[in-house]
């Protein structure tokens, strides 16, 4: 069994959040493409006619909690891109050769990454306010908190698993980026998936986001497809199976 390394891991987690709050601009700019989506998307499209929409909902509603599963998405998937800068700037070789667990080092880089991921999906979330988004209920935000908590380790597990073969973070942000967008569209984040044609639903049932915007969505408007503890249960999983992949991939990761 590999040993755990409880500083080790907060050490990475601290660097990682450290960073991210000390780095304005990459606060902006992971927050600027989702709010785009979210005012013109929102706003553009309210009124419309949308099949699958619950006549009780307003689109602006329905958007916001894809728009912040899209935030973490894309937040999370991006903490790959770090390991990448790491073994650029020779980071990754000292972590690699210091006496800890490998397993410690990608408990850190996740728990740091779904940090700032789950801190990026909060400030979308605080930012839907103004524009018109209510919750629910206030004490439905725990419950919204456990689903951000999910929807990042499975990405961020992803993002890790994913770095781990690349060399080059070239080559990593083409790859990862057309990955993120059909993973984006067919989550039912933008409209319902009872919308797609039959064949390109199946492909739905099968991303994890689809299960994180969901739940998210049963729990901060009152909406939903499944139910929530179904939604919980199939992120649980796909959580547990990325951070699973992603240790085993790191382990084969070169120290040099």
């Amino acid at each position: 069994m590999k040993r755990i390394d409880p500083l080790g891991i907060y050490g990475l987690w601290l660097r990682d959040v450290t960073r991210f709050v000390r780095t304005p601009s990459r606060i902006i700019g992971a927050l600027s493409m989702p709010l785009l989506f979210l005012v013109f998307l929102g706003f553009g499209f309210e009124g419309a006619a949308i099949p699958g929409l619950p006549e009780d909902v307003d689109y602006l509603e329905f958007l916001v909690p894809g728009i912040v599963g899209f935030t973490m998405l894309f937040g999370a998937s991006f903490a790959g891109l770090s390991i990448l800068s790491d073994r650029d700037v020779g980071f990754l070789k000292e972590i690699l050769v210091a006496p800890v667990s490998r397993t410690s080092i990608v408990l850190g880089r996740i728990a740091g990454g779904s940090t700032t991921a789950f801190l990026q999906g909060i400030l979308i979330l605080l930012f839907s306010v103004p524009l018109g988004f209510r919750f629910t209920s206030l004490l439905s935000l725990p419950l919204a908190f456990v689903f951000l908590v999910l929807i990042a380790v499975t990405f961020v597990g992803f993002g890790i698993a994913l770095a781990s073969q690349f060399r080059d973070s070239e080559g990593f942000m083409l790859i990862v980026q057309f990955i993120i967008f059909p993973l984006f569209f067919l989550s039912g984040a933008l409209f319902p998936i009872q919308g797609l044609p039959g064949p390109v639903q199946y492909l739905a049932y099968v991303n994890p986001l689809t299960y994180g915007v969901d739940g998210l969505r049963a729990v901060l408007i009152g909406t939903s497809s499944y139910p929530v503890a179904v939604n919980a249960g199939v992120l649980t999983l796909s959580s547990v199976g990325m951070v699973a992949l992603g240790a085993a991939l790191f382990e084969r990761v070169e120290s040099v």
